[in-house]
């Protein structure tokens, strides 16, 4: 079922609004604590008690806009509630850390069951939106899972090795604009494989 259309602004503060308020309220409480039930709660995980609820709320919202949700925004609302929960119900942070790391994982084994079986994934979710020979979605999905996988590893690196605000950062800032990076340098690929274009 084809879903409804929506102001593209409207869709990219739905999407991203959710991480912006988390690091704003992270910014806002790093330095403070909590006491609720005797257990004391730091910034981060206030930061995160605060992201999860929104970004069910904005999901809910988006899917009531356009009639319909991508199986990646599922996933993703599926781990967020995972590893948050998880985070905030034990008071632990790596929980929350990680859950970029299962995400880019997952995605990246998808795509990549897909290959082995001959097929692109990724395809049936875009080809609609860009619609390209058979061999340029098979490219294309050979290099975004390897790029999901190089997030995943840079993920567990940063939140390991680093400290919280440069991870909070990274997870802002860094992997969006990855993404956009990546797909701006794979222009090569839509303009060669590009169905319209050979067409004429």
């Amino acid at each position: 079922m084809a879903g409804r259309k929506i102001n593209p602004w409207v869709k990219i503060a739905l999407e991203l609004g959710p991480v912006l308020a988390f690091f704003v309220a992270f910014g806002r409480f790093k330095d403070q604590t909590v006491t609720l039930g005797g257990t004391q709660y730091g910034g981060f995980i206030i930061a995160t008690a605060i992201f999860v609820p929104l970004i069910v709320a904005t999901t809910l919202i988006l899917w009531r806009l356009t009639g319909k949700l991508q199986p990646m925004q599922i996933a993703t609302l599926v781990l967020v509630l995972v590893f948050g929960g998880l985070s905030v119900w034990f008071n632990d942070e790596r929980f929350f850390k990680m859950k970029p790391t299962m995400i880019y994982l997952l995605f990246a084994g998808i795509l990549g069951f897909g290959l082995l079986k001959g097929k692109s994934y990724l395809a049936m979710v875009m080809e609609d939106a860009m619609p390209l020979e058979r061999e340029g979605w098979m490219v294309l999905t050979r290099r975004l899972a390897l790029f999901f996988a190089a997030l995943a590893v840079l993920n567990e690196v940063i939140w390991r090795t680093m400290s919280d605000q440069a991870w909070v950062n990274f997870k802002t800032f860094g992997l969006t604009a990855a993404v956009f990076i990546f797909f701006m340098t794979q222009t090569g690929v839509f303009k060669r494989y590009e169905i319209a274009e050979k067409d004429d």
